[in-house]
């Protein structure tokens, strides 16, 4: 018979092996069911009022928009991603403007546009100077 130790060592070794893989294969852009199940939400819905069909479009473009290839640059790379991430969010902000009724929404609402859109043009400006 094997020794009790040696088996319970390799049984935990593959078990954060595998646990490893999974969380690598995460960190590297395949999702679990449960995010490929939210990004589904974002798909429309002939059923959807139009505030969720106006923010479904603001989220499937913005995912789409924030699919930017890495320049290596970790300077450029924060701007060149968080851009898209930023104009996501004015867009949604824009969606709120139009469609929410509480007045406390559309406050935050405009506040979130003036911020991130004087944020942009900061990070836009900084890649023009900087990045080559």
């Amino acid at each position: 018979m094997r020794n009790p130790k040696f088996v319970l060592a390799a049984l935990l070794s593959l078990s954060l092996a595998g646990s490893a893989l999974a969380q690598g294969m995460k960190d590297h852009g395949a999702m679990s069911g449960k995010e490929m199940g939210s990004m589904g939400s974002m798909k429309p819905d002939p059923k959807d009022d139009a505030s969720t069909k106006d923010f479904k479009a603001a989220d499937m473009a913005m995912m789409k928009n924030m699919d930017v290839a890495y320049t290596g640059n970790p300077d450029v790379d924060f701007r060149l991603h968080m851009i898209p991430h930023h104009k996501g969010a004015v867009d949604m902000a824009n969606v709120a403007l139009k469609h929410a009724k509480d007045p406390a929404t559309k406050q935050m609402a405009q506040k979130i546009i003036d911020d991130q859109e004087r944020e942009i043009g900061e990070m836009e400006a900084w890649l023009k100077k900087n990045a080559k």
